[in-house]
């Protein structure tokens, strides 16, 4: 499963929502499911602009983790 880690990036920036969701122009709504891992998808471009406030590349906010079965 992808895991997004943009509450992580935003700590390191030292930025918080608002901001940031002003800077990318997006809805604090919006901001706050990427945010808490809630998202089912992601636009590149709201990605880019994410990507471009934070100063930070997709990989610093985007992670492949595997999922564990139980059995």
């Amino acid at each position: 499963m992808i895991v997004i880690n943009l509450d992580v990036v935003m700590a390191q920036r030292k930025k918080g929502l608002t901001e940031l969701a002003k800077e990318v122009d997006i809805s604090l709504a919006n901001l706050s499911i990427l945010k808490n891992n809630k998202a089912k998808a992601i636009r590149f471009s709201t990605l880019e602009a994410i990507c471009k406030a934070l100063d930070c590349q997709p990989g610093d906010i985007l992670a492949y983790v595997e999922e564990k079965h139980e059995e």
